[in-house]
Order: C-alpha cells, then sequence, then structure tokens
C-alpha cells in the first residue's frame, strides 16, 4: 500500500467522516485522531484506518446509546 492509499489530507479525511472541512482541521488538535506531518510539505495527514476505526466507535455508540421515548 503506497503512502497516499494509507493517508490523506485533512478535505479528504473530513469528507469522509462527513463534517466540514474547517472542523476537520481541529481533529486532531481535540485528540479525537492522531495526526502525522508530511515530511515534503508540511500538511497535516490522517490514517484512513484511523478514521475508519473512528467511524466504527461512532457506529457501536450510536447503536448502543439508549433510545428516547416520547
Amino acid at each position: 500500500m503506497s503512502i497516499r492509499e494509507k493517508y490523506v489530507k485533512v478535505r479528504e479525511a473530513a469528507a469522509i467522516l462527513g463534517v466540514a472541512a474547517e472542523h476537520g482541521e481541529g481533529m486532531g488538535c481535540r485528540r479525537k485522531l492522531r495526526e502525522f506531518r508530511s515530511p515534503a510539505n508540511g500538511y497535516r495527514l490522517y490514517k484512513r484506518e484511523d478514521l475508519e476505526k473512528y467511524l466504527r466507535q461512532i457506529e457501536l455508540t450510536a447503536r448502543t446509546a439508549p433510545r428516547c421515548r416520547k
């Protein structure tokens, strides 16, 4: 697997998570996801597998959360 397949930039990470790119920039700062830096240009990068793991955690939480009764 190449580096381009393994890591994504902020905009792509935000698209994968379904959030605005402006929110994507803060994902690492809020310790939600581990950030990496490109040695060539200093861009923030995220591992695809970390994004997928984060999405699975969200789905699991949504399934196990108590339902509100009306």
